[in-house]
């Protein structure tokens, strides 16, 4: 039977899941951002090209865009605990979450950037504009809808990431998913956490492309 109990720990769950995802793309753009402005600036097309630079952040957000979630979760488990004080729970999850993210939002920024019209930025640079006043005033502004988009998909991917770490106690709807739902075969609380996962996605997509189409408007 359903109890108060039950609900109290749901509504905790969706609680630590926001907590989790909120923070955790925070912190991926706090490191993502610079790192996707940094690659196509730096890019063969950019307005500073750069090979070695280029070359080295490609690198960096490749290898760690191809390390399964739960396997980087289990592999900085001592970066984890230097940073948390220790390697599971709630908090804990945010420090993997944060460099799964970060290179995912990094290849995001990159790729708004590079849709940015060549010719507003040549325009910018004939009256001898600043490469970072053509970052700030020209290329974040004019892929400032594209970015939008992007933070609603960021959103949505690292609230999945953080259910799959409900498997080594990562706390949250995944956790709570795992250990009455799997563990102890309680079906129905499976099936809530799970409508309650979708509807959190749900709500960061209608949010999220709801508020760039009324930027896109304004732009215009």
């Amino acid at each position: 039977m359903w109890t108060s109990e039950m609900t109290l720990m749901m509504w905790d769950g969706v609680k630590e899941t926001l907590f989790m995802t909120l923070l955790s793309t925070l912190f991926g753009y706090l490191l993502g951002l610079p790192m996707g402005i940094a690659l196509a600036v730096t890019d063969k097309n950019g307005i500073k090209p750069n090979a070695v630079v280029y070359k080295v952040l490609d690198v960096i957000a490749n290898i760690v865009r191809s390390i399964p979630f739960l396997i980087l979760l289990i592999l900085i488990m001592p970066l984890t605990k230097m940073i948390v004080g220790r390697s599971y729970g709630t908090a804990a999850t945010v420090v993997p979450l944060t460099f799964a993210a970060a290179p995912f939002i990094g290849r995001m920024i990159e790729s708004s950037i590079n849709e940015v019209d060549r010719g507003v930025i040549e325009a910018a640079q004939s009256m001898g504009a600043s490469t970072m006043t053509i970052i700030i005033r020209v290329l974040l502004v004019e892929a400032r809808t594209s970015i939008l988009v992007g933070v609603t998909i960021a959103l949505g991917t690292i609230l999945g990431y953080s259910a799959m770490a409900g498997i080594v106690g990562g706390g949250g709807l995944g956790d709570i998913a795992m250990r009455y739902g799997y563990y102890r075969y309680e079906s129905e609380i499976m099936l809530v956490a799970v409508v309650l996962l979708v509807v959190l996605v749900q709500i960061f997509q209608t949010v999220g492309m709801s508020m760039s189409v009324k930027l896109d408007r304004r732009k215009r």
